[in-house]
């Protein structure tokens, strides 16, 4: 780790911060979730790095980068393609999680001729909120980075030990100091129905997800929809995860990854 390159790349109306472990290996992408930054990817960029040129990216607004624009609404798939493209990346795996694995599925539906294989870990494909909905959620959104950023980073570290109780406590410094950069305008809002952002991914790619009893977005149900829409998609249920599945069960989830990453390339 002492070795990962930090910096930043231009995008439309501002930059994108990342964190990268480098050497002549095959580029993979890593998109977080809302609220975290790209170090939060930390424990399976280690994992992996023998392997692949890791690229962790602190989404607009998140971690590092550049803030939302009050003016113009946040394109996530702009931020990823310009960056990808600024870095160099060629044939890069992409992989996301939450709305970083949403931001994923819409950047390879858009531009499969230019990665490898796709990895989406437990993306909201929820049906699309009413303006109202949509509202409150912002605004809920909005007082709970207020009540985190009312916080010290020890402070929200003990929170998330006993919110979290399963996770590694190697998980918890950057989920932490996330907290504290997270702009309180970052919560996406999705005008389009997920089901139209993986029906054109012409990759392999892997959907993985835990249980909805312990928090999971994906359903069963959701997961057989996904794949029925494209052949491309297989889906990997994790035990005894709910929403954040590496960090509920890193050595099934890590297998699972593992496993798909090292398959030929044609398959589905």
């Amino acid at each position: 780790m002492t070795a990962w390159r930090a910096g930043t790349v231009p995008v439309t109306g501002g930059f994108l911060a990342y964190h990268r472990t480098g050497g002549d290996l095959p580029p993979l992408v890593l998109s977080h979730g809302l609220t975290d930054n790209g170090l939060c990817w930390a424990r399976m960029a280690c994992a992996l790095e023998a392997e692949f040129d890791v690229v962790m990216l602190d989404a607009r607004g998140h971690g590092d980068s550049a803030r939302p624009s009050s003016t113009e609404p946040h394109d996530p798939v702009r931020d990823i393609t310009e960056a990808v493209e600024a870095l160099g990346l060629v044939s890069p795996v992409m992989m996301g999680h939450s709305v970083g694995a949403r931001a994923t599925a819409a950047y390879a539906n858009a531009c499969s001729a230019r990665i490898a294989k796709v990895i989406l870990e437990d993306p909201p494909f929820l049906p699309l909120a009413d303006a109202a909905t949509s509202a409150a959620r912002g605004q809920k959104f909005r007082e709970e980075v207020g009540r985190l950023q009312a916080m010290s980073e020890a402070e929200i570290v003990a929170l998330g030990r006993s919110r979290h109780p399963n996770w590694s406590p190697a998980d918890l410094p950057a989920w932490a100091a996330a907290k504290l950069q997270v702009d309180p305008e970052a919560m996406p809002t999705y005008t389009t129905v997920w089901q139209a952002e993986i029906d054109r991914i012409s990759v392999p790619t892997l959907l993985i997800h835990g249980d909805p009893e312990f928090g999971s977005l994906i359903s069963p149900a959701i997961a057989a929809e996904a794949m029925s829409l494209n052949p491309r998609i297989v889906a990997a249920r994790v035990a005894g995860a709910g929403h954040n599945v590496r960090r509920e069960n890193f050595a099934q989830y890590l297998a699972a990854v593992q496993e798909f990453l090292r398959s030929p390339q044609h398959h589905g």
